[in-house]
């Protein structure tokens, strides 16, 4: 039989980075905490955490982290169903892992009428679309939107539609790099701003001018930041058309190749049985993207 408070001791773990914080999640001592993980260690026999900075899940830590999960939202289910089991305890929080351009963008217009009806928390986690995946394979996280089709082992995929992406830059810095055209050339030597290591987007657009090799480029890690640099003429970037939009008509951003643009497709990642809970969230987001993302090809 499983022991649910050494399992959740794990999740807290895993969840909140560390030890201490998981501690105070969970209302113990940072011992009793440590404590736990080493009696669910003893009881599966062998180790369910990396002890590194942050803890990382093992093999069968995972496996334990996937099936917390899907406890929580049958819980959650079943209290809907027979209040008399609801102990007042704050609503289980559920955990998704999403991309940044999604969340500064669609995201919050299109889940908040749910989070209303359904009275839920969300705990969101901010990934790059093209890895967002290993958070849901390493168990931490109920539901994922990320880039990648095909779904970790037991659970499901849904596309949701396409970002598009457009080469923008400002003006000033469209008269500063290229009085002579936009060209693969001259976009590889003007700098480029990037996500982060795993952001490719820059590269799919050079590569389909026929660049395919690496080009100067600035890292930032935060979608406003990554548009507000493109706005003061930091350099040159692929900015979600929902986001470059308004930026766009007024002038202050110039599409550097109308018409020619990345399209990223979204697929929405849940567990098989993950409940109703989020089995509702499935069917509301399969109805409400389509609102602001573009058909995937």
């Amino acid at each position: 039989m499983f022991d649910y408070k050494l399992l959740a001791a794990l999740a807290a773990v895993v969840e909140q980075g560390g030890f201490e914080r998981a501690a105070l999640r969970l209302g113990l001592s940072q011992s009793a905490v440590s404590q736990r993980i080493k009696l669910l260690e003893a009881r599966v026999g062998q180790p369910v955490l990396v002890r590194a900075s942050p803890p990382a899940p093992t093999d069968i830590g995972r496996r334990l982290l996937n099936h917390v999960q899907q406890v929580r939202l049958l819980e959650h289910d079943l209290q809907a169903q027979v209040p008399a089991l609801d102990d007042g305890l704050p609503p289980e929080r559920l955990r998704i892992a999403l991309n940044a351009d999604s969340l500064a963008t669609w995201w919050a217009e299109a889940t908040a009428p749910f989070c209303a009806e359904q009275r839920v928390l969300l705990d969101l986690v901010v990934e790059d679309q093209d890895v967002g995946l290993r958070r849901m394979r390493a168990g931490e996280v109920a539901g994922c939107l990320c880039g990648a089709e095909r779904p970790v082992a037991g659970a499901r995929s849904q596309l949701l539609g396409a970002m598009r992406y457009r080469g923008v830059a400002s003006p000033a810095f469209v008269a500063r790099h290229f009085a002579d055209g936009v060209t693969a050339a001259a976009l590889a030597r003007a700098p480029g701003i990037v996500f982060g290591n795993d952001d490719l987007l820059q590269h799919r657009y050079l590569a389909t001018l026929g660049f395919e090799e690496d080009f100067r480029h600035h890292l930032c890690p935060s979608s406003d930041g990554f548009v507000r640099l493109t706005l003061a003429g930091v350099g040159w970037g692929m900015v979600p058309e929902l986001q470059a939009g308004q930026a766009l008509a007024e002038g202050r951003l110039v599409d550097l190749m109308p018409g020619r643009g990345v399209d990223v497709p979204l697929y929405w990642h849940h567990w098989r049985n993950g409940g109703e809970l989020l089995a509702s969230l499935t069917d509301h987001l399969r109805r409400r993207a389509p609102d602001w993302l573009a058909v995937a090809d």
